[in-house]
C-alpha cells in the first residue's frame, strides 16, 4: 500500500537502557493520529525514521532509525525504536526522558520485500541489526492470509551482555542461534561463521534470508552467498544527513551504478553490492 512521508512529533512514553549503550524508545504519536496513522498504514519493515529532539541545538541534524515496532493502541499510534549509542547525536537523544517531544520525519526509504507463500525464512543479525528484522519476523508472524514461515533467527554481538531483541524474537522464531564474538554465549565466533555452517539447509525454493548488522558483517555474508542461489536481502547501515536523498551523502556502489541508502535503500538485494 502506498504511503507518504510525513513530520510530525512525538512524545517519549520511555527510554531506558536495555543493555550498555543500547535503548528501546516507545514514542506516541497521537496529536498527529490520523496522518501519522495514514502515513505508516503502508509502511514495511526495513523502513525508517528520522529523529531530532524538539527545542535542543544537537543533534542539529535528524538521525536515522530502524523501525522495531509499529502499533495502535487505545486511538494511539506507538511507534518503538531500538538503538546503540553511537555519537554524540544518539547521545543527546538516550538522555531524553518521558513527555519529552521528539521530531519525526517518515516511514522513509524502502522496506525488505515480503514473499508470502515462502516456507522458511531465515534472519542474520549482527548486533543493533536486530531491529528491523525483529519488525520483519513479527510482520510475517503475522500473516493471516497465508500459513506463517518457519522464522529462524541468527544472532551475534561482541559480547553476551550486548545481545538485545532476543525476547521479541522468542515470540515468533522456531530456531535462535546465537554468537559472540568473545564466546561468552553460544558460538564462539562471527555469526556469520555460524550461518555457513547451516547454508546447506536452505535453498531458493522455499527458503529467503534477510540480514542488517556491520557492513564486514554484510560482505562476509555476501561471500558466503556468492554462489548460493537462495535469495538474500541486506538492509544496509550507513551514515545519512537528510534521510530524503537530497544531499547524496549516503550513495553506495552497486551493479547498476551509484543508490541513495536513504531513498533507493536501505534494502538492497546482497547480489546487487559492489565491495571493492
Amino acid at each position: 500500500m502506498p504511503h507518504k512521508t510525513v513530520r510530525m512529533s512525538g512524545k517519549i512514553i520511555f527510554n531506558r537502557e536495555i543493555a550498555k549503550g543500547h535503548f528501546l524508545m516507545s514514542l506516541n504519536v497521537s496529536g498527529h493520529f490520523s496522518s501519522a496513522e495514514a502515513s505508516f498504514r503502508g509502511v514495511t519493515p526495513g523502513q525508517f525514521v528520522m529523529l531530532r529532539a524538539k527545542g535542543r541545538d544537537v543533534p542539529f541534524l535528524r538521525r536515522p532509525m530502524s523501525i522495531y515496532s509499529l502499533y495502535p493502541s487505545a486511538g494511539d499510534l506507538i511507534i518503538e525504536l531500538l538503538y546503540r549509542v553511537a555519537g554524540k547525536g544518539t547521545f543527546v537523544i538516550s538522555r531524553l526522558k518521558p513527555d519529552d517531544e521528539i521530531d519525526i520525519l517518515g516511514p522513509l526509504g524502502r522496506g525488505f520485500d515480503i514473499f508470502p507463500h515462502c516456507k522458511r525464512v531465515v534472519l542474520v543479525a549482527g548486533g543493533i541489526g536486530i531491529a528491523p528484522l525483529s519488525f520483519l519476523g513479527h510482520y510475517y508472524g503475522a500473516d493471516t492470509v497465508n500459513k506463517p514461515p518457519q522464522i529462524i533467527c541468527y544472532v551475534g554481538a561482541q559480547r553476551a551482555d550486548l545481545l538485545v531483541g532476543l525476547d521479541r524474537m522468542d515470540e515468533i522464531c522456531s530456531d535462535i542461534r546465537i554468537s559472540t564474538d568473545d564466546g561468552s554465549r553460544g558460538y564462539h565466533g562471527l555469526v556469520t561463521e555460524l550461518f555457513e555452517q547451516d547454508i546447506t539447509l536452505y535453498n531458493s525454493s522455499d527458503s529467503v534470508v534477510y540480514s542488517c548488522g556491520p557492513f564486514p558483517m554484510i560482505k562476509s555474508l555476501a561471500e558466503i552467498l556468492r554462489n548460493q542461489a537462495v535469495p538474500c536481502q541486506v538492509s544496509v547501515e550507513e551514515r545519512m544527513a537528510c534521510g530524503v536523498g537530497a544531499c547524496l551523502g549516503c550513495a553506495i556502489s552497486v551493479k547498476s551504478g551509484y543508490r541513495k541508502v536513504c531513498k533507493d535503500g536501505p534494502v538492497f538485494d546482497i547480489h546487487e553490492l559492489v565491495w571493492d
